[in-house]
């Protein structure tokens, strides 16, 4: 897939990140995942992020990254994936090139570690993975790595491959001012935590498409909300929101990192294998399992 494919592909419809399955030495699940990806593809997802921070790219390895980027690209039929790509510009550059080399379609870019930079040094680290691959590029924007609209706009000068921009950051003016002045040039992509709780005030912002965690577990729901969101129908999506969504993130925010462990969580009470989550992340109580379960069990 040509970048200007992926970039199309990326704003035809709701997006995903899987999560990367373990068994219980923490060792990949290969199993389970291909298993995960293959039921996944039955939903309709426009794109998949394998691994991304849903998929806990952050716990593995980058030849770990590598080998589950292969695993999604073979098994996820005509779904086209989206490798991970993160830490210091070297490091980031042979994640980038690892993923292409892996059959990704594109790159996730996500922030670079520990250290907060100037925005001269966040161009020249996002040009230079651009610049190390021939797929598409996505940059995430949040924590560490908060582009400004003129930022960007050099980037797309120099990176033809540079196709879009994903915004975990929240700040809905820094997105207004960037899909103003930049148009058509990217693909505008809501990247916040349990996103569709921004997702109205988002579309509102000109970015029409967002990466959902929950699909993991509740793909027929994620489609249903999203579909609405599209269509307006605040009617389905205010329904979703009050039973689902603003319970959902009652719990998730009781501890952190549940974010990402909720998500593994909600597929273990569908009876789907997740496993548990690596370390520094915490695994749900028992109790906290048993309310998600009649939480997703009132909303299926």
């Amino acid at each position: 897939m040509t970048p200007s494919e992926l970039k199309v592909a990326l704003g035809s419809g709701l997006l995903s990140f899987p999560v990367t399955t373990f068994n219980a030495d923490l060792s990949i699940d290969e199993d389970a995942y291909r298993a995960h990806i293959d039921w996944l593809d039955g939903f309709g997802a426009a794109v998949l992020f394998a691994p991304g921070g849903t998929g806990e790219l952050f716990s593995l390895t980058p030849a770990e990254v590598a080998h589950i980027t292969k695993i999604a690209k073979t098994t996820a039929g005509k779904t086209p994936i989206l490798g991970g790509a993160a830490y210091g510009t070297a490091m980031a550059v042979e994640m980038a090139k690892a993923a292409e080399a892996a059959g990704a379609d594109g790159v996730l870019l996500l922030p670079p570690y520990l250290m907060f930079s100037e925005q001269e040094g966040l161009v020249a680290h996002v040009k230079a993975v651009c610049d190390a691959v021939g797929i598409g590029v996505v940059v995430y924007n949040r924590d560490n790595i908060v582009l400004t609209a003129d930022s960007l706009q050099k980037l797309c000068d120099q990176c033809p491959n540079l196709i879009g921009f994903k915004d975990g950051y929240g700040e809905v003016d820094r997105v207004i001012e960037i899909t103003t002045k930049l148009g058509d040039r990217l693909t505008y992509i809501g990247g916040m935590p349990t996103h569709e709780l921004y997702a109205t005030a988002y579309f509102a912002a000109g970015v029409t498409t967002y990466s959902s965690a929950v699909f993991n577990f509740v793909p027929e729901l994620a489609q249903r909300f999203y579909k609405g969101l599209r269509a307006g129908d605040t009617k389905t999506t205010d329904a979703i929101l009050k039973d689902f969504f603003f319970p959902l993130t009652v719990l998730r925010n009781r501890r952190k990192g549940y974010a990402v462990s909720i998500i593994k969580a909600g597929l273990e009470v569908r009876g789907r294998k997740a496993g548990p989550v690596r370390p520094p992340l915490v695994d749900l109580t028992g109790d906290e399992m048993a309310q998600l379960k009649a939480l997703v069990e009132a909303n299926i």
